[in-house]
């Protein structure tokens, strides 16, 4: 099914931010959507189900394919990096929190099995929780030295 033209720029800002996230790091569903809050050319709040909105872009990542044009895919959007906010990674269809789990520790991300066998990262180690994205940043610093 075709996406509107806001969709399509949601899925499309979530994928830029996530491909922002440093390697070795991870930062949550509920940043991702804060981050895209701030840059948002259309004004609507950041609700619970923004974070939300991030997952179902992440589960509809395409995966990389020589025979697709999709400009973003699962090898050049590091998925795996979005945990949700207690640090824990979020249980989905079988084997699936065990694959992100096997990238993170690929990355020398800490990936710890609790008594529930949840998989959990700390966040106070490996989090990545800037206020703003980088791009932005750059953008913001490039805009100041025009303006002197």
């Amino acid at each position: 099914m075709p996406r509107s033209d806001e969709a399509e720029w949601w899925f499309n800002a979530v994928y830029e931010a996530v491909q922002e996230i440093p390697h070795g790091k991870v930062t949550s569903y509920g940043h991702i959507a804060r981050l895209l809050g701030r840059q948002a050319d259309w004004a609507r709040p950041i609700t619970a189900q923004c974070p939300r909105q991030v997952g179902v872009s992440l589960k509809h990542l395409p995966a990389y394919s020589t025979s697709t044009d999709h400009y973003f895919h699962n090898n050049n959007v590091p998925w795996q990096r979005v945990i949700n906010s207690k640090g824990v990674i979020s249980p989905r269809g079988p084997g699936g929190a065990s694959a992100q789990a096997v990238a993170l520790r690929r990355e020398g991300v800490v990936v710890s099995t609790g008594h529930l066998g949840e998989l959990s990262v700390d966040l106070g180690t490996f989090g990545w929780f800037p206020d703003s994205l980088p791009s932005e940043e750059a953008l913001a610093s490039g805009s100041d030295l025009e303006d002197e």
